[in-house]
């Protein structure tokens, strides 16, 4: 297989710009290095992209490996020919070529193995070739030595042989396959539930393979996974053993049948249940990668949440018996002063616990609560809107997803940041944090934790790490990283860096004060000239000798950045004091092609460039939405059906999407109430921490759920 030509097709990319793709890649570049700075090697390659190329990249690298694993294996064997190499060349995925493989593998003991061995493998080809009496022939092996008592005997043992030559043959098992694939059932019975109705859904279920969602997959497979399903991929067994028979059989007469019987045996004891098994792995496979996807799509937006700048926060995490535990940290994160209150039953010190909100507010000029959405949320945040109305500074609250937090407190790193402070106290500051900065506080969680996507805990967890591990990194370059200010948390993701590297450069600033120059990270022990190349671009130092250090120019590009900027009588000056809004006009002007030319530059890093001249330290985040902060709130019981409220995205799943509308309660759109129009998915129209309007559908107090409506309100709006 050409690898190149093959990701060409696939992506619909310039084949010089695969061919820089793999090459850069190979050199060890970083997927966001290359995203950013080698544009006019790659066409301008989108992240996301670029990530898919990577992961298809490895896969056909690995098939081509297993290729020539096999290729060498068989010809050791001596039995490879030009038919083997041309069905090992023609594979194209990994299975197909297991498949070629499976006559050649290394077995251990079978039925037709030790047939074999009692030398039964001549009365097997004679029976294939359905050319003479079969029985007559098995006479010449009968040899009480070799075990083979009689010509039943023989027959027999030749049949084994047979059914497991029929059950080796990769045309057949791919065409079986593709018959499961396309007209196989998916039967499911409950066997236990526990009273619980968790699989109530599938006690006794039948669906189709290629109908059947990836959630129903996935959920199947977790309740045969705990003992409550059992689970059968059916196919009419005639119908596949008519096939297997067909592939064989040329005549008829006693060697027909007798293969007709081998070919029976071989598909009820060797191809059935192999089948089975490969269909619902890939089943499986197609359904975890779907979920992986979803989890990909949360999470990003959950990252790139806007944050609220500026402000210092007071963070509760709502708790009953054990009361809230209360943070206060000021604009920074740097924690300030902590408490406990015990606003909420059993012990309902409301007074008590205001009156210690109240100085804390007084005390740290406090500008917004942030409330965790666990247990005793509700309760907490009713206490807070009450209590808002009786202070004088102008004060609001938010309630922010605690998801992970207790994951984080008792983390080796929350220890090592708070030593002093119990799990509780820690969970309060990163509460507080998380509305302050949501990408620095959620980068030290498991993204597992964090609690958006669905069935995360059942995927693979390499395959997850890689690609929650990418998403990460994405969005910590794409923000960029205070180099003066970040844990070594947030900057073991920017681009070439490492948690030792990370570590170090926190290390050096600790023993050598602030970085005042990008180009002293070449001082910081293990940074080599190849990682510096990689991270420094995402690296920023707001109050830097050079002013190009607090953007995204990459260091490699200073001298064409000031050349640009001398062509149209600019200086370094006119870039500390905003005096750029013209620069990206007079560029056009000028014109794109003469002015990239004479800077040196491809016109997509041209652009790039004039960008972050003109807004030097900006964060891609403050063009989005702000986070909806609140003064007052409304009950599960204040909803009627018609009622048009206002919400955030929290979750996107198969089905749907859980909207936040401020009852603590989040709820569900179904995808058939998202929009009129046909979507794939409910992602290609929502994302999370996306700002919607709905309608109330339906409010089941007593089961806690609700059912908003987003294609109902352009109903009422006509």
């Amino acid at each position: 297989m050409d690898i190149l030509a093959q990701l060409t097709s696939e992506f619909k990319l310039k084949p010089e710009h695969t061919a820089n793709i793999v090459t850069l890649l190979d050199e060890g570049n970083t997927v966001p290095f290359i995203a950013r700075y080698r544009k006019e090697m790659t066409g301008a390659i989108d992240d996301q992209v670029l990530r898919s190329l990577v992961d298809r990249y490895e896969y056909l690298k690995n098939l081509e490996k297993r290729k020539d694993e096999v290729r060498k294996s068989i010809t050791d064997q001596g039995k490879m020919t030009e038919e083997i190499e041309a069905s090992i060349s023609a594979c194209t995925t990994l299975t197909e070529v297991e498949d070629v493989y499976r006559p050649y593998k290394q077995k251990k003991k079978t039925r037709a193995s030790v047939a074999i061995e009692r030398g039964l493998q001549g009365l097997a080809d004679f029976i294939l070739a359905q050319n003479g009496d079969p029985y007559k022939e098995a006479e010449k092996y009968i040899s009480e030595e070799k075990g083979v008592a009689d010509i039943q005997s023989a027959i027999n043992g030749a049949k084994d042989i047979i059914a497991e030559i029929i059950s080796d043959n990769a045309e057949l098992r791919k065409k079986l396959r593709t018959l499961f694939e396309n007209h196989g059932e998916m039967q499911v019975k409950m066997v236990n539930d526990d009273g619980k109705g968790t699989y109530a859904m599938y006690a006794d279920y039948a669906e189709l393979v290629p109908e059947i969602k990836n959630h129903r997959i996935l959920a199947i497979n977790r309740g045969e996974k705990e003992d409550c399903l059992k689970v059968k991929l059916y196919f009419n067994p005639d119908l596949a053993k008519r096939v297997c028979t067909a592939k064989y059989v040329t005549t008829d007469g006693d060697c027909a049948k007798l293969i007709t019987e081998a070919a029976d045996d071989g598909y009820d004891r060797l191809i059935e249940p192999s089948i089975e098994r490969e269909v619902r792995a890939a089943l499986t496979e197609r359904a975890s990668e779907q979920a992986i996807k979803m989890f990909e799509v949360n999470l990003r937006p959950l990252l790139l949440q806007p944050p609220v700048k500026g402000k210092v926060t007071l963070g509760l995490d709502p708790g009953y018996r054990t009361g809230c535990k209360v943070a206060v940290v000021d604009e920074t994160g740097k924690v300030l002063a902590t408490s406990v209150i015990y606003p909420v039953p059993p012990h309902n010190k409301v007074e008590e616990s205001k009156a210690i909100i109240k100085k804390l507010i007084k005390a740290h000029n406090v500008d917004v609560i942030s409330i965790g959405n666990g247990t005793a949320s509700k309760e907490t945040e009713i206490f807070v809107a009450d209590l808002l109305k009786e202070v004088d500074r102008d004060v609001s609250y938010a309630v922010v997803n605690e998801a992970g937090a207790s994951v984080y407190s008792a983390s080796p790193l929350a220890v090592e940041e708070f030593p002093d402070y119990d799990l509780t106290l820690r969970s309060a500051v990163s509460i507080a944090r998380r509305l302050q900065d949501p990408l620095s506080e959620l980068i030290k969680i498991d993204p597992k934790s964090i609690g958006v996507g669905q069935y995360q805990h059942d995927m693979d967890k390499k395959r997850l790490d890689t690609v929650l591990g990418g998403v990460l990194e994405d969005c910590v370059n794409s923000v960029g990283v205070d180099l003066n200010t970040a844990s070594y948390s947030l900057l073991k993701y920017v681009a070439g860096l490492n948690i030792g590297i990370a570590k170090n450069i926190v290390a050096y600033r600790e023993e050598n004060g602030k970085f005042t120059s990008r180009s002293q990270l070449l001082k910081v022990s293990k940074l080599g000239a190849k990682a510096y190349e990689q991270c420094a671009g995402f690296l920023r130092i707001p109050d830097g000798k050079n002013i190009l250090d607090n953007t995204a120019v990459h260091p490699e590009s200073y001298k064409k950045a000031e050349k640009l900027l001398s062509l149209f009588g600019y200086t370094d000056k006119d870039v500390k004091e905003g005096n750029l809004g013209e620069l990206m006009a007079k560029v056009k002007a000028f014109g794109e092609d003469k002015a990239a030319q004479y800077a040196e530059l491809d016109i997509a890093t041209m652009n790039d460039i004039i960008i972050e001249l003109t807004k030097p330290g900006r964060d891609i985040r403050d063009s989005l939405p702000a986070p909806k902060l609140r003064k007052d709130i409304m009950g599960l019981e204040d909803l009627s059906v018609g009622m048009v409220v206002d919400g955030v995205v929290r979750n996107v799943i198969d089905f749907g999407a859980f909207i936040d509308i401020g009852v603590h309660q989040d709820g569900l759109v179904h995808v058939s109430e998202i929009t009129d129009r046909y979507i794939k998915h409910p992602s290609d129209v929502l994302k999370v921490g996306q700002q919607v309007k709905a309608v109330v559908i339906s409010v089941d107090v007593k089961k806690q759920r609700i059912g908003l409506s987003l294609k109902q309100l352009k109903k009422l709006s006509n």
